[in-house]
Formats: C-alpha cells, structure tokens, sequence
C-alpha cells in the first residue's frame, strides 16, 4: 500500500520533468497524509495541455453520499481498479500523475513499527499512476464542495521491498506518462500493462525515526537516515 509519501523537489525541477506550463511554487512536504493535499498532473481532455492540480488524498466517488468514504479509499488495487464501482469511471477517463520523490513503509522489528524511506537511489521525483475525481454532496456541512479527490494505484511489491510490505504503489516509467493521461485511450488491457512492479535495481531503502508516524510532524527530520538497508 502507500499511506504516506513525500514531495521535496524544488517546483522548478518539477516543471521540467513533468512537462508544466507554470511554475506551481510547491512548498517542500515531508510527510504526506491521507485527507491532505498532493499534487498531480492531469489532462483534462484530448486538445488540453497538461496542468497540475491539488487534489484532496482518499477519492470519493461522484455518487457517494458520505465524504467519509474517501478516507477509506486512498490506495485501489491495479487487478481490480477497473471494475471496482468506486474507481472504474475514473479509471476510464479521470487518470492522473501522483507526484512524489519518496513514500514510507512500515514494518514490525523486535515488537515495534518501524519506518522505512523508500525513494529513487538518484533522489529523482517520480509518478504514481492515480485517479481522481469531482464530487458534490447535497449536505454542505459534511465537507464543503465541490471538492476533487484522488486514489494511488497499488501493485505486487518488487524484490526490494517484498519484506517491507507485499504490496507497493505503481511508479510509472517516463515513457509511459502520456498514455496513462490520454483520455482517449480506454481499453483496459492496454492500460493494466503499466502497472508492472517498479525495478528494484533503481530504488533504495533506508531506516528512518519514528519521528514521522504523526502526520503532525513534516519537516525534514522526517526522513533523517538511522540506519541504510538496501
């Protein structure tokens, strides 16, 4: 799964490697929630040019009565996103890029949580592949919208982080960023075919304090290296 991640690279890099027309002058995050603001990229139709947008983490479906749904909806599995009721219209025509240059994983060491950094080993940023979606509620005072909000879309771990978690977020290559945002590409098989596990061989893991499991706390020591692993 993926419940917290990070976002640090300075705006300017982002514009170049995402292809932004404007500079979206982010602030560093740390520790990213669920229920907060990411930032993601998306295309809104065929003749569009791509543009940034910040999304609230947890998709609520069109259709759902109560926002509280979303909070149970940040992650959606890559083998059943395109049929699951909450996801598949997304999945057809509301995809976009997660922005990221990290996320956190735990696992259980001596009877405890511990907190592990995974992220590229040249530090670079990179995508999840996401979906996201517009929802109004007739009940203003539950959440006032109309509000956007996004999921991650989860795969198989890879080699690297199997003993961390058996599932991982899908990390999109480059080359794939234009057919995951092209609305007009809907056959499911094509876009399943992304969704492979990202190569081990390019990532890194490194302990880190516990000092990050409070979503209060996004500053740099939470990703301050106590021990390097992989």
């Amino acid at each position: 799964m993926c419940g917290r991640f990070t976002l640090r690279t300075p705006s300017s890099l982002l514009v170049e490697q995402f292809e932004l027309g404007i500079d979206p002058q982010l602030s560093p995050r740390f520790n990213i929630a669920p229920t907060q603001t990411v930032a993601a990229v998306r295309r809104p139709d065929v003749a569009a040019k791509r543009e940034l947008a910040l999304l609230r983490w947890g998709l609520i479906p069109s259709w759902a009565k109560d926002p509280a749904v979303g909070n149970r909806m940040i992650n959606a599995r890559s083998e059943t996103v395109a049929e699951k009721p909450a996801f598949r219209s997304a999945f057809q025509r509301r995809r976009c890029l997660i922005l990221a240059d990290g996320y956190y994983e735990w696992a259980k060491v001596g009877g405890q949580k511990q907190p592990y950094y995974i992220r590229m080993r040249d530090e670079r940023p990179f995508a999840f592949a996401g979906l996201w979606e517009h929802w109004q509620g007739a009940d203003q005072s539950q959440l006032p919208g109309p509000v956007e909000t996004c999921t991650i879309i989860t795969t198989e771990s890879n080699d690297l982080t199997a003993d961390l978690h058996h599932r991982m977020p899908v990390i999109l290559p480059t080359q794939f960023y234009e057919a995951w945002l092209e609305s007009e590409l809907t056959d499911r098989r094509e876009l399943e075919s992304l969704f492979g596990s990202y190569p081990s061989d390019e990532m890194c893991v490194d302990a880190v304090s516990t000092y990050v499991n409070s979503p209060k706390n996004d500053d740099a020591k939470c990703v301050a290296i106590q021990k390097t692993l992989f």
